[in-house]
Protein backbone atom coordinates (compact mmCIF):
# COMPACT_ATOMS: atom_id res chain seq x y z
CA UNK A 1 0.00 0.00 0.00
CA UNK A 2 1.32 3.65 -0.72
CA UNK A 3 1.38 6.26 2.04
CA UNK A 4 -1.79 8.04 2.99
CA UNK A 5 -1.26 11.61 3.79
CA UNK A 6 -3.17 14.61 5.33
CA UNK A 7 -3.54 17.46 3.03
CA UNK A 8 -2.68 21.24 3.12
CA UNK A 9 -5.45 22.02 0.24
CA UNK A 10 -7.28 19.66 -1.98
CA UNK A 11 -5.28 17.37 -3.29
CA UNK A 12 -1.41 18.81 -2.22
CA UNK A 13 -0.02 16.81 0.74
CA UNK A 14 1.39 18.10 4.30
CA UNK A 15 4.59 18.00 3.14
CA UNK A 16 6.32 21.21 4.33
CA UNK A 17 9.78 22.90 5.24
CA UNK A 18 9.56 24.62 9.09
CA UNK A 19 10.82 24.96 12.69
CA UNK A 20 10.52 22.08 14.92
CA UNK A 21 8.00 23.59 17.62
CA UNK A 22 8.21 20.65 20.25
CA UNK A 23 10.29 18.35 22.41
CA UNK A 24 13.93 17.48 22.17
CA UNK A 25 14.19 19.25 18.65
CA UNK A 26 12.43 22.88 19.13
CA UNK A 27 13.62 25.18 16.93
CA UNK A 28 15.50 22.84 14.19
CA UNK A 29 14.64 23.92 10.61
CA UNK A 30 13.09 20.47 9.41
CA UNK A 31 10.96 18.72 6.45
CA UNK A 32 7.51 17.45 7.46
CA UNK A 33 5.27 14.90 6.50
CA UNK A 34 2.42 14.85 8.04
CA UNK A 35 0.20 11.38 7.50
CA UNK A 36 -3.49 10.84 7.84
CA UNK A 37 -5.06 8.53 10.12
CA UNK A 38 -5.21 7.60 13.65
CA UNK A 39 -6.70 4.86 16.32
CA UNK A 40 -7.20 7.46 18.98
CA UNK A 41 -9.76 10.33 18.82
CA UNK A 42 -8.08 12.96 21.58
CA UNK A 43 -11.39 15.47 22.46
CA UNK A 44 -8.61 18.45 21.85
CA UNK A 45 -6.29 17.17 18.88
CA UNK A 46 -5.37 19.91 16.84
CA UNK A 47 -5.42 17.89 13.79
CA UNK A 48 -8.54 16.10 13.23
CA UNK A 49 -8.61 16.82 9.92
CA UNK A 50 -6.36 13.62 9.96
CA UNK A 51 -8.76 11.80 11.25
CA UNK A 52 -12.41 12.36 12.38
CA UNK A 53 -14.38 12.27 8.26
CA UNK A 54 -17.69 12.56 7.43
CA UNK A 55 -19.30 9.26 9.08
CA UNK A 56 -16.59 9.10 12.25
CA UNK A 57 -18.91 10.45 15.08
CA UNK A 58 -16.01 9.93 17.61
CA UNK A 59 -15.99 12.95 19.56
CA UNK A 60 -13.96 16.33 19.61
CA UNK A 61 -14.53 19.90 21.02
CA UNK A 62 -15.00 21.13 17.65
CA UNK A 63 -17.17 19.11 16.44
CA UNK A 64 -16.29 19.23 12.54
CA UNK A 65 -16.57 16.23 10.35
CA UNK A 66 -13.96 16.82 7.35
CA UNK A 67 -14.91 15.35 3.92
CA UNK A 68 -12.01 12.76 3.04
CA UNK A 69 -11.25 13.25 -0.19
CA UNK A 70 -10.18 16.68 -0.04
CA UNK A 71 -8.41 16.30 3.34
CA UNK A 72 -6.66 12.78 2.61
CA UNK A 73 -4.45 11.78 -0.87
CA UNK A 74 -2.35 9.14 -1.10
CA UNK A 75 1.21 9.40 -3.18
CA UNK A 76 3.39 6.16 -3.72
CA UNK A 77 6.68 6.09 -1.57
CA UNK A 78 9.16 7.45 -4.35
CA UNK A 79 7.07 10.54 -5.24
CA UNK A 80 6.88 11.48 -0.99
CA UNK A 81 10.52 10.74 -0.67
CA UNK A 82 11.37 13.37 -4.02
CA UNK A 83 8.65 16.17 -2.65
CA UNK A 84 11.03 15.90 1.26
CA UNK A 85 14.52 15.64 -0.56
CA UNK A 86 13.19 18.76 -3.09
CA UNK A 87 13.07 20.78 0.70
CA UNK A 88 17.03 20.57 0.97
CA UNK A 89 16.93 19.96 4.96
CA UNK A 90 18.95 17.20 6.47
CA UNK A 91 16.28 15.84 9.30
CA UNK A 92 12.37 14.56 8.32
CA UNK A 93 9.60 15.05 11.15
CA UNK A 94 6.79 11.90 10.88
CA UNK A 95 3.69 13.30 12.17
CA UNK A 96 -0.02 12.31 12.01
CA UNK A 97 -2.46 11.33 12.54
CA UNK A 98 -0.64 8.17 13.72
CA UNK A 99 2.38 7.58 11.47
CA UNK A 100 3.32 3.87 13.01
CA UNK A 101 0.10 2.88 11.48
CA UNK A 102 1.84 3.08 7.57
CA UNK A 103 5.29 1.65 9.26
CA UNK A 104 5.87 -0.71 5.87
CA UNK A 105 5.22 2.31 4.24
CA UNK A 106 7.49 4.48 5.51
CA UNK A 107 10.22 2.27 5.76
CA UNK A 108 10.18 2.02 2.61
CA UNK A 109 10.06 6.18 1.97
CA UNK A 110 12.70 6.25 4.25
CA UNK A 111 14.89 3.79 2.52
CA UNK A 112 15.02 6.67 0.11
CA UNK A 113 15.94 9.01 2.07
CA UNK A 114 19.74 7.91 3.03
CA UNK A 115 21.55 10.71 4.98
CA UNK A 116 18.41 12.82 6.52
CA UNK A 117 18.25 12.15 10.14
CA UNK A 118 13.75 10.86 10.64
CA UNK A 119 11.85 11.48 13.56
CA UNK A 120 8.36 10.26 14.33
CA UNK A 121 5.86 11.61 16.32
CA UNK A 122 3.64 8.58 17.99
CA UNK A 123 0.90 8.14 20.30
CA UNK A 124 3.02 4.96 21.68
CA UNK A 125 0.10 2.78 21.07
CA UNK A 126 2.14 1.06 18.05
CA UNK A 127 4.86 -0.47 17.88
CA UNK A 128 7.58 0.31 15.16
CA UNK A 129 7.57 -1.70 12.01
CA UNK A 130 11.16 -3.75 11.62
CA UNK A 131 12.20 -2.51 8.85
CA UNK A 132 11.64 1.57 9.77
CA UNK A 133 13.20 0.93 13.34
CA UNK A 134 16.24 0.80 12.07
CA UNK A 135 16.22 3.75 9.35
CA UNK A 136 14.65 6.10 12.43
CA UNK A 137 17.15 8.41 14.44
CA UNK A 138 14.47 9.21 17.29
CA UNK A 139 10.88 8.82 18.10
CA UNK A 140 8.81 11.20 20.06
CA UNK A 141 6.11 9.03 22.22
CA UNK A 142 3.33 11.26 23.54
CA UNK A 143 0.95 8.90 25.54
CA UNK A 144 -2.38 10.25 25.95
CA UNK A 145 -4.07 10.95 28.91
CA UNK A 146 -7.46 10.80 30.31
CA UNK A 147 -8.22 13.83 29.56
CA UNK A 148 -7.70 13.20 26.25
CA UNK A 149 -10.79 11.44 25.94
CA UNK A 150 -9.71 7.96 25.10
CA UNK A 151 -10.09 4.74 26.97
CA UNK A 152 -7.31 4.08 28.78
CA UNK A 153 -6.80 0.83 28.26
CA UNK A 154 -6.63 1.99 24.65
CA UNK A 155 -4.38 5.00 24.93
CA UNK A 156 -2.28 3.63 27.83
CA UNK A 157 -1.17 0.25 26.11
CA UNK A 158 0.89 -0.96 29.93
CA UNK A 159 2.99 -3.53 27.51
CA UNK A 160 3.98 -1.02 24.42
CA UNK A 161 4.76 1.81 27.17
CA UNK A 162 7.11 -0.38 29.30
CA UNK A 163 8.60 -1.34 25.43
CA UNK A 164 9.53 2.68 24.79
CA UNK A 165 10.39 3.33 28.47
CA UNK A 166 13.28 0.70 27.24
CA UNK A 167 13.69 1.86 23.85
CA UNK A 168 16.68 4.28 24.32
CA UNK A 169 15.72 6.28 20.94
CA UNK A 170 12.10 7.42 22.77
CA UNK A 171 11.57 10.59 23.95
CA UNK A 172 8.32 11.39 26.27
CA UNK A 173 5.79 14.51 25.53
CA UNK A 174 2.66 14.24 27.84
CA UNK A 175 -0.12 16.70 26.85
CA UNK A 176 -1.05 18.18 29.55
CA UNK A 177 -4.15 20.55 30.62
CA UNK A 178 -4.97 20.97 33.80
CA UNK A 179 -2.85 20.66 36.83
CA UNK A 180 -3.93 17.19 38.09
CA UNK A 181 -2.86 15.68 34.59
CA UNK A 182 0.62 16.15 35.79
CA UNK A 183 0.19 13.10 38.50
CA UNK A 184 -1.38 10.92 36.16
CA UNK A 185 1.26 11.44 34.08
CA UNK A 186 4.41 10.89 36.97
CA UNK A 187 2.07 8.00 37.22
CA UNK A 188 3.00 6.84 34.13
CA UNK A 189 6.58 7.44 34.54
CA UNK A 190 7.02 5.99 37.86
CA UNK A 191 4.57 2.67 36.34
CA UNK A 192 7.04 1.88 33.54
CA UNK A 193 10.13 3.40 34.56
CA UNK A 194 10.44 6.19 32.05
CA UNK A 195 14.03 7.99 32.39
CA UNK A 196 12.50 11.43 33.69
CA UNK A 197 15.97 13.22 31.36
CA UNK A 198 13.75 12.30 28.66
CA UNK A 199 10.57 13.40 29.45
CA UNK A 200 8.70 16.31 28.40
CA UNK A 201 5.69 18.13 29.59
CA UNK A 202 3.45 20.36 27.47
CA UNK A 203 0.67 22.21 27.81
CA UNK A 204 -2.41 21.64 25.69
CA UNK A 205 -3.53 25.46 23.65
CA UNK A 206 -3.98 26.24 19.96
CA UNK A 207 -3.61 29.93 20.92
CA UNK A 208 -0.39 31.60 22.26
CA UNK A 209 -2.69 33.40 25.19
CA UNK A 210 -3.85 30.04 26.44
CA UNK A 211 -0.08 28.21 26.33
CA UNK A 212 1.56 31.07 27.99
CA UNK A 213 -1.61 31.21 30.82
CA UNK A 214 -0.89 27.31 31.51
CA UNK A 215 2.83 27.71 31.10
CA UNK A 216 2.80 29.62 33.95
CA UNK A 217 1.26 27.07 36.72
CA UNK A 218 3.24 24.03 34.74
CA UNK A 219 6.37 25.37 34.49
CA UNK A 220 7.12 25.31 38.42
CA UNK A 221 5.15 21.69 38.29
CA UNK A 222 8.11 20.73 35.68
CA UNK A 223 10.74 22.46 37.48
CA UNK A 224 9.43 20.48 40.97
CA UNK A 225 9.41 16.99 39.56
CA UNK A 226 12.63 17.73 37.35
CA UNK A 227 11.06 17.04 33.98
CA UNK A 228 11.61 19.25 31.03
CA UNK A 229 8.71 21.99 29.79
CA UNK A 230 7.92 21.71 26.15
CA UNK A 231 6.88 25.10 24.11
CA UNK A 232 4.62 25.16 20.88
CA UNK A 233 6.94 27.76 19.06
CA UNK A 234 4.85 27.04 15.86
CA UNK A 235 1.76 28.17 17.46
CA UNK A 236 3.36 31.22 18.58
CA UNK A 237 4.75 32.04 14.77
CA UNK A 238 1.70 30.52 12.68
CA UNK A 239 -0.95 29.85 14.82
CA UNK A 240 -2.66 26.78 14.68
CA UNK A 241 -2.77 26.51 10.44
CA UNK A 242 -1.77 23.47 8.52
CA UNK A 243 1.70 23.24 6.46
CA UNK A 244 3.54 25.10 9.16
Amino acid sequence: MPLTLATTAPGEPEIFASLQGEGPSAGRPCAFVRLSGCNLACLWCDTAYTWRFDGDNRPHRDGIAWPRKANQVVLDEADAAARIRALGQDRLVITGGEPLLQGAALARMAALLEGMAIEIETNGTAAPHPALDPLVAHYTVSPKLKHSGNPVDLAQNSERLSAWAREPKAWFKFVVAAPDDVGEAIALVEAHAIPRERVFLMAEGVSSDVLRARERWLAPLALAQGLRLSDRLHIHLYGDTRGT
